[in-house]
Parts: structure tokens; sequence; C-alpha cells
């Protein structure tokens, strides 16, 4: 029978070099469980059905949507690091140091790639709502497919050089066994905070700022039936375009509000030389965002919720149904 001591290791037969274990009641243990499961399953289902549907229905093989679809890949990949938070709920990394790294590359380049997508998303709304005469012969399925893929490896090779020393060798900063600690380099660090936040989201900003004061002008000029003439174009901004806009605006504010609290963390604690437990809060609140974004869309898409229906009455089996109508 263990001793009070070896029951608050991780690997109570190590002795003093196993990590200590987070010791709660197994009513709250059982509880957040059951709450983080829900989230990463919730994460998982919600953001395959938006992959599903926009990769079935050729009605919605649009710029924009291949953007939400590489949003809802990433949020996707966020559901798998979920799972890991569940394992190192109580402070305990039981999966060895390879998949140690795997995970941290994981949680990394998907959330990079969400940051880049949204960016990519406010460009596209940009060009939407301030440039619509040029719109279709700027923004084309190939163009925002190339810098999809763009942004998905830029991602993936900026944070393997960043964590190219963990990689190399894994578990050498771990203080103790059972522990899934990272190194980033300083210049790595402020790197990272610079194109993954300082800069996208100042990018986010500027270009929404003028979305919305484009979308004012015309929401004025339509309840006052006056066209709005501006120094591009004399033709109004089509009230889809606007409605699409509001809707990613919804998108990027939420993103924004989960987004920020982590990198205001990591900028006022440093993150050279940590378990990634201790960010737990910050972190788990930057990850929830990938439930969210499907949820926005079931109340701003009537397109999605058909989608939905569709795939879970398994009408996309039949014949034909690819064609289909949904918009």
């Amino acid at each position: 029978m263990s001793t009070p001591d070896e029951a608050e290791l991780c690997y109570p037969h190590l002795g003093n070099s196993s990590c200590r274990r987070i010791v709660r009641s197994h009513s709250v243990s059982v509880l957040l469980h059951i709450i983080l499961s829900s989230i990463s399953v919730l994460t998982l289902t919600l953001n395959l059905l938006v992959i599903i549907s926009i990769s079935h229905f050729r009605k919605l093989h649009t710029p924009t949507n291949f953007l939400l679809l590489s949003l809802a890949v990433s949020d996707f990949s966020v559901g798998f690091v979920w799972v890991f938070l569940i394992l190192l709920i109580d402070g305990c990394w039981f999966l060895g140091a390879d998949l140690c790294v795997f995970y941290l590359i994981l949680s990394f380049v998907s959330t990079s790639a969400s940051v880049g997508t949204v960016v990519l998303i406010s460009v596209d709304r940009y060009v939407a709502v301030c440039d619509p005469m040029h719109y279709q012969t700027k923004v084309t399925k190939n163009r925002a497919n190339i810098c999809i893929v763009l942004c998905w490896s830029g991602s993936t090779l900026f944070h393997c050089l960043r964590l190219n020393y963990i990689i190399e060798n894994p578990g050498q900063f771990d203080s103790c066994t059972g522990e899934c600690a990272i190194y980033v380099h300083p210049v790595g660090r402020i790197m990272n905070v610079v194109l993954t936040f300082i800069f996208p989201i100042s990018i986010i900003v500027v270009l929404y700022v003028r979305v919305f004061i484009v979308a004012v002008s015309q929401a004025r000029a339509m309840r006052s039936h006056v066209t709005v003439v501006t120094l591009q174009s004399s033709q109004k901004v089509n009230r889809s375009e606007l409605k699409a806009a509001r809707a990613l605006g919804v998108v990027v504010v939420v993103f924004l509000m989960c987004l920020t609290p982590f990198y205001l963390v990591s900028l006022t604690t440093g993150l050279e030389v940590g378990s990634l437990s201790s960010y737990s809060f910050v972190a788990g609140l930057f990850f929830f965002n990938s439930l969210l974004n499907p949820v926005i869309y079931v109340f701003m898409y009537p397109w999605f919720r058909k989608c939905v229906k569709c795939v879970l009455s398994l009408q996309i089996l039949k014949s034909g149904s690819s064609e289909a109508n949904i918009l």
C-alpha cells in the first residue's frame, strides 16, 4: 500500500526523481475530466462537420469558405490537443518525451495556422467590402488555396525551427520524470510573439476597422436610400458580403478575446523553461476558441445548419448530393 507521499508522485517507484501530481478530490477530478472530455469531443465533432460540409458541397467551394475550411482543420487539430491536456490534468505526463514533443508541435502549429487563417479571412473581407468591383479578380480559389498552403507550411517550418532544440533533445529540460517541459530560446520567444501575435493582430484590427467603417456607411445609405460613392467605385457593396463580414467579424472578435490572454501571460512571465500545465487556464481559453468557431457558424450561417442536417441524416451519401443547392 502506498504512503501519502508516494500517492502524490507521478511515478511512486522512482522516489524523489518523480514529479509530484496535483492532488484533487475524486469528485473534482471526475468533474474536470468530464468537462474537458466533452469540450474535446464537441470540438472534434463540430469542426469535422464544417470540414465535411465545405468539402462535399460544390456550392460552398468559394475562396471565403476555403479559408473557413482551413480554420476548421486547425480547430479540429486543437481537438486532439485537448486530449493531451486531459492527460496533463493532474500534472503528470505518462506518454514519454517523443509524444511530448509531438504534443507541443501540434499545439503550436495548429494555433499558429489559426492565427494566419484569421488574417487571411480579414484580408478577404477587406477586399470584398472595400473593393467589391475587383473582388472576383483579386480573390480567386487558386489564390486562396495557395495562401492556405503557405500559411500551414510557414507555421510548421517556423515552429520546427523555433523548437528545434527540444525536437533533437526530447525530455532534456524536464526537471523530473513525468513532466512535459518546453524550452524556447529568448530570440525564438520574441519572434513567436511578434509573428503570431503583434504583427497578425495589428493587421486584423486595421483591416476590420476599415471594414467596419465601410459597413456602417453602407448601412446608413441603405436606410436613407442614398447611393454611396467612393473613390474606388460607385457600386454599393453587396448585402450578402456585408452579412458575411459581420458574421466573420464575430469570429475575429471572439478569436481575439481568447487569444490575447495567452500572449499577455507569455509576455509578462516569459516562456523559456517550464511546464505547459502552469499555463493551463490561458492555454485552455486559447484552445476553447476552436469549439466556439463552429458554434458561431450554427447561429450565423443558415447554410451550415442545412449541411449539418444533410450530414447527420446521411443524405450526403446519395448520388449527386454534392450538387445540392444548400445556400
